[in-house]
């Protein structure tokens, strides 16, 4: 292979290359791969040099010559220069090939040994570079890389875009890129032309926000807060060069920025997209610092704010690239945010604060102009520091917290030290709007703020609740500070409720001790009520009510009504952790679909209205469940992803949403991602030494499993949730719903008595606490283990009752589930059982179909494909010698004397083959044998005369 110096070593195909493309990486890949050619696009910085270069890193290794070029601007006005970077070092190889009129004007453009150019020598410089194209694919694979195709030199461009519509049937491919700016450019088309014919045109585009902090944490900068990585994502319009040099400059800022101040642009970014500035007017620059400075920047915005002329003055930073122009759109719109946030890191501070004062009176929104009044005023000042509280308290009930929390922290920053509220007390607040608004990185920042200068005992316990609240469920790595919290509340009821509700959800998560936890809250809320908060006895009465759901304990329902008392607190009311939401879990353990549908949905609308994410993303999750039970895998599938979605992006909530996902991929999507989703679940909460979640996070891995056709591997994963939640104290069944699954499972691997022992002790508390769809499903299960033990007409009954009542209770899921296991066993009740069965699987498919469950529906093709045996005849038929034979070893081979297949006989019994397999060894050796052979001459000398 031939390779220019300079390129032989090439760099390593990093992940950061591909980093969010991994998409268009495959389809640029696979286009390789069929021997096409590719052409990257995109604006400056977006990543195509680093795609490209792992493109040919992989594809190089296939090529037996590869031509590199690599253009820059500056050198963009030497002739031919490009072409000598591609068949400079190949020329001695090729020259001697080539006519002599064709080998003179190629030599004479790459070594300048006599004058050439395309006016004199057009037609034989043309085809000297198609010659020597098609000389060197004589011997292999030609891989041509062009990089920046746009500062080509245009002797060369045109060169190569003449070999290159003429390359066809030849082995050469292209791999090139070339800048393009916005997303409906079409300047990368004239390239194309160029390029040979169906070459696939990649563009890249924007990373995603969860993408660009993937990009910062591989390049060391993980430690950035999420709210800080958002305003990356935004500063940068998700441009991987623009936010990678952001973060950089962050990391070598001394101080973060101030709230309300955008981001440190750095030296390197503002040369790059400012240097049009120059070219405007004094007057011009002042308007676009005016309109950087604003939120929704419009004409009539910066007229109110005395920029007379902001028409003409937008219209000439347009003209050069600095305004998008959108005749239909009022807004004043920046090409890029980072000519925004650049224009504005460029201006000295004193023109800062001057366009703040001029937008503090222009500004129609209150909010708007409070922020505004405080970038503008130095030092402290009680009367705008209160304006600030009231405009965060404006966008707390818009459903803003995000907002909220950055004016609350502007109010601290101008709130005098001996004020009422205090700043420490506005801080807090800020915090905690910050909770809401999903940014507990800020949030938490905040509260070790204040720990580090308050002195007040409620300051104190207010900001240790915070700690502890934006731990999540990784509460064992705060328990330091419960002891501390302690200290600080004395003994002043109201703060020990604060720290003793904490208490109890330690207990729950850290502990797994539901009788524990149940007993805090009930202390955490009778405190509460003597200390006269209301918000948190409610909190603390939801919480012992959801125990005692989950524990199944005959208190469960008093508790919820007494959290739903009057008076309500509306903080309280539509929280995760409320009464309204304990409720929710009740009804959908009950059964009650339709009105937990409607319950959740209500919920789900107002936390939206609030903006509180942590609550979202949890009835998220509720619905996606209430969903998936009634059937709808495909809605519960979306909602579910949504889920995991905002929980990532927040980092709130993450393992219950992976686990909740999981399920719904089982159901409805891609059975290899649900158990990918699933073992992440298991490990998150296992590192978290989250007890409560770990027993959820494994049931949906053993549901997975069950899907997948892994009864062996589900049997292991629910048995662990069994032996956890009895540790937990878990008896309700309807909690995580595994018990069918476990029993299905164990009689696949052959198991019927650990199955029934499942089913029975299930049984009982779901009778108890009046779990009907739990019972269905139990039913169901057993019909199974009766169909192990031949006994097929109990078990087509139980099968036909156990899907009419799911049907009824409205679990669409659950009946298919039933139909498809009715549909399996009907073909082993009568001689036309093949007929029935067929038609039995028609029915479980059409009801598969209706819930979009498409990994079952996929079980259902699989049965198809794999034909019923002959029914089997029955067991006292068999020769004496099987007498020695447990049930279901006799059932394996009374069916290898019928001559079955091990898949046959899976399918027939309902186990796997890898069950059949085990099986046969254990025939083998209770019956002194070797193999089937030895067991259909068993049959043969039974059937003898």
């Amino acid at each position: 292979m031939t390779v220019r110096r300079d390129f032989q070593e090439p760099a390593r195909c990093r992940p950061d290359l591909v980093i969010g493309r991994e998409e268009l990486f495959a389809g640029a890949r696979e286009q390789l791969a069929s021997g096409g050619s590719v052409l990257l696009h995109g604006p400056a910085g977006i990543g195509k040099s680093t795609v490209l270069r792992a493109l040919a890193e992989e594809y190089g290794a296939t090529a037996r010559t590869v031509l590199r070029c690599s253009a820059t601007e500056s050198e963009s006005h030497l002739p031919f220069l490009a072409l000598a970077d591609l068949l400079g070092l190949v020329l001695d190889e090729v020259s001697p090939r080539l006519p002599a009129a064709q080998r003179t004007a190629l030599e004479s453009a790459l070594t300048g040994r006599g004058e050439s150019s395309l006016q004199r020598d057009g037609l034989a410089l043309r085809l000297a570079v198609l010659s020597a194209l098609r000389a060197l694919s004589a011997h292999g694979p030609v891989l041509v890389v062009a990089d920046d195709l746009q500062w080509l030199d245009p002797a060369s461009a045109e060169l190569l875009g003449f070999a290159a519509r003429r390359l066809e049937g030849t082995p050469v491919q292209l791999l090139c890129a070339v800048r393009t700016e916005g997303q409906d450019s079409q300047e990368y088309d004239r390239h194309l032309h160029a390029c040979p014919p169906g070459t696939r045109a990649v563009r890249l585009g924007p990373l995603s926000r969860a993408q660009v902090a993937q990009l910062l944490d591989h390049r060391g900068h993980g430690g950035l807060s999420r709210s800080t990585v958002r305003e990356i994502h935004r500063t940068s319009g998700g441009n991987p060069l623009f936010a990678l040099e952001l973060g950089r400059a962050l990391a070598d800022s001394p101080t973060p920025p101030r709230p309300g101040e955008p981001l440190p642009v750095p030296t390197s970014l503002r040369a790059l997209v400012l240097s049009r500035l120059d070219m405007l007017s004094v007057e011009a620059r002042r308007t676009l610092l005016v309109a950087s400075a604003g939120a929704r920047p419009t004409p009539a915005l910066l007229h109110a704010a005395g920029r007379d002329n902001a028409e003409a003055e937008c219209a000439q930073a347009a003209e050069l690239g600095l305004l998008a122009t959108e005749p239909d759109a009022p807004a004043v719109r920046f090409a890029h945010p980072l000519i925004s946030a650049a224009l504005y890191a460029e201006a000295p501070a004193h023109e800062r604060r001057a366009a703040h004062a001029a937008l503090s009176t222009a500004a129609s929104d209150p909010i708007e102009r409070a922020r505004h009044l405080a970038l503008a005023t130095t030092g402290t000042d009680p009367e705008v520091a209160d304006r600030l509280a009231e405009a965060a308290a404006l966008a707390r009930d818009r459903g803003a917290p995000s907002v909220a929390a950055q004016l609350g922290l502007l109010a601290a920053r101008h709130t005098p030290a001996d004020e009422t509220p205090s700043p420490q007390e506005r801080r807090l607040s800020a915090a905690e709007d910050a909770i809401t608004a999903g940014e507990v990185d800020l949030a938490r920042d905040i509260a070790r703020e204040v720990l580090a200068r308050a002195s007040v005992p409620a300051d104190r316990v207010r900001a240790w609740i915070i700690v502890i609240d934006t731990a999540g469920h990784t509460m064992a790595e705060v328990d330091a500070v419960f002891p501390q919290a302690l200290a600080d509340a004395g003994d002043d009821p109201r703060l020990l409720a604060l720290v003793h509700y904490q208490l109890a959800w330690r207990a729950l998560i850290v502990e797994g001790d539901f009788t524990e936890a149940r007993q805090a809250a009930a202390h955490a809320a009778a405190l509460a009520a003597r200390g006269r908060d209301r918000r948190t006895e409610l909190l603390a009465l939801a919480f012992q009510a959801q125990t005692e759901t989950l524990m199944g304990h005959p208190d469960a329902p008093r508790t919820i009504q007494r959290a739903l008392k009057e008076p309500q607190d509306p903080r309280v009311a539509w929280h995760h952790n409320g009464a309204a939401s304990a409720r929710f879990r009740w009804l959908v353990m009950g059964d009650q679909l339709a009105e937990a549908r409607a319950t959740v949905t209500a919920l789900l609308r107002e936390v939206r209205r609030r903006g509180s994410v942590e609550s979202e993303v949890h009835f998220l999750r509720g619905l996606a469940e209430t969903e998936l039970r009634a059937g709808h895998c495909g809605r519960a599938l979306e909602l579910a992803r949504d889920s995991l979605r905002l929980a990532r992006d927040s980092g709130i909530g993450e393992t219950a949403s992976a686990m909740l996902t999981s399920l719904a991929e089982a159901s409805g999507g891609d059975v290899d991602r649900a158990l990918a989703l699933a073992r992440e679940a298991v490990d998150h909460a296992e590192e978290d030494g989250d007890q409560m979640y770990l027993s959820r996070a494994l049931g949906a891995l053993g549901h997975a499993q069950l899907v997948a056709g892994d009864p062996a591997g589900t049997v292991r994963s629910l048995r662990r949730v069994r032996t956890l939640e009895l540790g937990l104290g878990i008896t309700d069944p309807a909690r995580g719903r595994w018990q069918g699954d476990l029993a299905e499972a164990l009689v696949r691997i052959g198991e019927p008595v650990e199955a029934q022992t499942v089913i029975d002790a299930s049984r009982e508390h779901a009778l108890r606490l009046g779990r009907e769809s739990v019972l269905a499903v139990l039913d169901r299960s057993e019909a199974l283990v009766r169909a192990a033990r031949g006994d097929l007409d109990a078990a087509l009954a139980q099968l036909t009752s156990a899907q009419d009542r799911l049907g009824k209770l409205g679990y669409g899921l659950e009946e298919a589930r039933a139909a498809f296991a009715l549909a399996r066993l009907h073909g082993r009740r009568t001689p036309d059982g093949a007929r029935a069965a067929a038609a039995a699987l028609d029915e479980a498919a059409r009801m598969f179909r209706r819930c979009r469950a498409l990994p079952w529906l996929r079980q259902v093709d699989e049965s198809r494909a794999a034909p019923e045996p002959e029914p089997a005849p029955a067991v006292p038929d068999a020769p004496a010698a099987l007498a020695v034979l447990a049930a279901m070893e006799r059932q394996v081979a009374a069916l290898v004397m019928e001559g079955a297949t091990n898949r046959e006989i899976a399918a027939r019994l309902f186990i796997s083959v890898k069950t059949v397999e085990a099986t046969l060894t254990r025939v083998y050796r209770k019956l002194g044998i070797r193999s089937r052979v030895d067991i259909v001459r068993l049959a043969a000398g039974r059937r003898a005369p």
